[in-house]
């Protein structure tokens, strides 16, 4: 029976430098970007699913196309007409990349305003996979709808996986962005949370506090990323450390949570060992980051 990995969020016009100082247009953002390479590292018998909202227009049009050229089902998508989907814009600097945003108004935004359709989409996924940026878009109100859904999917056995991807900027207040992302992990059984971000708006002082916040709240295993330095996995109170191997080459930072974190849930999907998906994850990052663009074709 296919099983279904549920990606949660917004898709985005994504507008990259290349080599010859223009910009390309491609479509990412951070939840697609993972379902994009857990579609590529899970077989056949998962299917990988992306829910969230776009306009009528042609550049939506676009967007569903390259999903579904990409073997990601689209089905579940909602159509607001008068919308339209939102755009950023990759800034380098000696590999390390800033945005500018364009989303105010972007369908996505309303993804959970019909309870009723996000729970019926929600109810047929194995694994759910949402982020800080799914829930900093939406108005209050419907950050509970889509939090009360998806706690109601994982009482009827969905698998939830989370990473708060914190940015301050798309919050209201610190405040807010706090007390949200810790509702959110409490409706969890896997986080994937980043170091250095954690540090800035927690005060953690180093990883092993950052897992164990999160597990203070329930989450079952929480997987601390933190660049090129020792990473730490608390799996229902066992601790693990792991040191990826130092990359040759830094290209450009855009992905690599992303992508690690599809390595990694795709790797534990299949086998359920901790150590070997820490492996994956932190190998298919190190090739992203080494290419131009969220989403790297080997």
């Amino acid at each position: 029976m296919t099983k279904r990995f549920l990606s949660i969020g917004e898709c985005m016009v994504e507008m990259a430098p290349a080599a010859d100082g223009n910009f390309g247009m491609g479509f990412a953002g951070d939840t697609l970007n993972t379902a994009w390479y857990v579609r590529r590292e899970l077989g056949e018998d998962w299917d990988v699913a992306y829910f969230t909202a776009v306009g009528n227009d042609a550049i939506s049009n676009r967007m569903i196309a390259f999903l579904d050229a990409s073997h990601i089902t689209t089905g579940l998508i909602r159509r607001i007409p008068d919308r339209t989907v939102g755009l950023y814009l990759i800034q380098l600097d000696n590999g390390e990349r800033s945005f500018a945003y364009w989303r105010s108004e972007s369908a996505a935004r309303r993804l959970a305003a019909d309870a009723e359709v996000l729970k019926s989409s929600l109810a047929a996924a194995d694994l759910i996979y949402f982020s800080g940026i799914t829930v900093a878009i939406l108005p209050p109100s419907e950050r509970q709808t889509l939090l009360t859904a998806i706690a109601g999917a994982r009482a009827n056995g969905a698998t939830i996986a989370f990473d708060p991807n914190l940015r301050p900027r798309l919050w209201e207040d610190a405040d807010t962005m706090r007390n949200a992302v810790m509702d959110a992990a409490a409706v969890s059984d896997i986080l994937l949370p980043s170091f250095e971000d954690e540090a800035s708006a927690y005060e953690d002082r180093d990883i092993e506090d950052t897992a164990r916040r999160y597990a203070g709240q329930g989450v079952p295993v929480v997987i601390v990323k933190n660049g090129a330095g020792e990473m730490l996995a608390l799996d229902r109170g066992n601790i693990q450390r792991f040191k990826p191997d130092p990359v040759a080459s830094v290209v450009d930072t855009t992905a690599a949570g992303d992508s690690f974190n599809a390595a990694y849930l795709a790797s534990y999907l299949r086998s359920g060992e901790l150590r070997p998906a820490l492996e994956a994850g932190a190998a298919l990052a190190a090739r992203v980051i080494g290419r131009r663009g969220a989403l790297v074709v080997d």
